[in-house]
């Protein structure tokens, strides 16, 4: 059986996700610490045999996520984690023949997700030290886009674009959905999410995945105004969500102070490593998010796999910015323990 001709032409997209017990896990972004102790207790509590057997429910859980928020329930979607926001979005509003904006380089799933639906993916490439190219994406939408991705802080290089343009962007292309990806909003502070309601072309994804420590869970929030939150919520798949995922997102919910504390920790180790990148005279991008971009210029590849081998593990980024490496934020003892290792090397 042959393909769709859109999965004949995409390039495979290969994480290198596994072999990585025992390392420092500086290479995706996650929390370095865990979740809160809570989450842990409450899944504790909720697994059981009769659990498993049932499909899960989620109209208390999206109340509850609602009301945290500030929203009435009919603007909010569950979701399996960001990438799975983002392929409904995709499979709500995007056809073959619609052109998709991106500033890049930006998180890989948006062109994966787009090249999937056969959409034209439209590449405006950052300045220099990767600023958002407001002028450059403006130009693209005018000559008609289905949709634009923004991912702010942008993942791989942490650099941000104000709540003002988003807003811009919105107001002046009313027909362009335009998809604001706040996955380490924790760590920078800013969001658009009180727009959802004043236009109905703005989307917002957040994830459980970063600051709340719930990578391995999979759970990421939709918000939208409650018109474009009912289109989503026809083609949304009925049980997404697993009811582990459930427990474990409300837990983690409830435990405010919990990530409020670790993104001020990795806020003042993200402020460190910067200041100890300068004093080695390497070059790096400044960052809003929980990860540091570093430009090894040749030794980019020979210094991952250094710090590999000593136990450390981060993300060489050459293949779309040549040289240049990213390193996730952890707590201060462990990037005091980064800087050792950069240092002798």
């Amino acid at each position: 059986m042959k393909p769709n001709t859109a999965v004949l032409q995409m390039d495979p997209y290969k994480p290198p996700s596994s072999g990585r017990d025992g390392f420092l896990r500086l290479d995706f972004n996650e929390n370095t610490v865990g979740c809160s102790p809570r989450v842990v207790r409450a899944l504790m509590r909720a697994l059981n045999r009769e659990m498993l057997t049932v499909y899960p429910e989620y109209e208390s859980c999206r109340a509850e996520m609602a009301a945290a928020f500030g929203s009435s329930g009919d603007d909010i979607l569950l979701t399996n984690g960001t990438d799975d926001a983002l392929l409904l979005l995709m499979n709500t509003f995007v056809e073959p023949s619609h052109r998709i904006v991106v500033a890049e380089p930006c998180f890989a799933m948006y062109r994966f997700y787009a090249s999937l639906m056969g959409a034209e993916v439209i590449g405006v490439h950052r300045g220099k030290r990767f600023e958002f190219p407001e002028d450059g994406v403006r130009e693209e939408l005018r000559r008609g886009a289905r949709a634009v991705f923004i991912d702010n802080p942008n993942n791989p290089t942490g650099t941000v674009v104000t709540p003002e343009y988003i807003e811009s962007l919105a107001r002046e292309f009313p027909q362009t959905l335009v998809v604001v990806d706040e996955a380490y909003y924790d760590f920078y502070g800013k969001t658009a999410l009180p727009l959802r309601h004043k236009y109905t072309n703005l989307v917002i994804t957040r994830t459980f995945s970063k600051a709340q420590g719930l990578a391995g869970i999979r759970l990421g929030l939709i918000f939208a105004s409650t018109e474009t939150a009912a289109h989503l919520r026809k083609a949304h798949s009925p049980y997404n969500v697993n009811g582990l995922a459930v427990v474990a997102g409300l837990a983690a919910l409830r435990d405010r102070q919990y990530p409020r504390r670790y993104a001020k920790a990795i806020v003042a180790a993200r402020k460190y490593l910067e200041r100890e990148l300068r004093r080695l005279k390497i070059d790096y991008i400044p960052s809003a998010a929980n990860f540091v971009l570093a430009q090894f210029g040749e030794r980019a590849i020979e210094m991952r796999d250094a710090l590999r081998s000593r136990g450390i593990l981060v993300r060489d980024r050459s293949y779309e910015a040549p040289g240049w490496v990213r390193v996730t934020v952890g707590t201060m003892p462990q990037m005091k323990r980064l800087v050792r290792e950069l240092e002798r090397l």
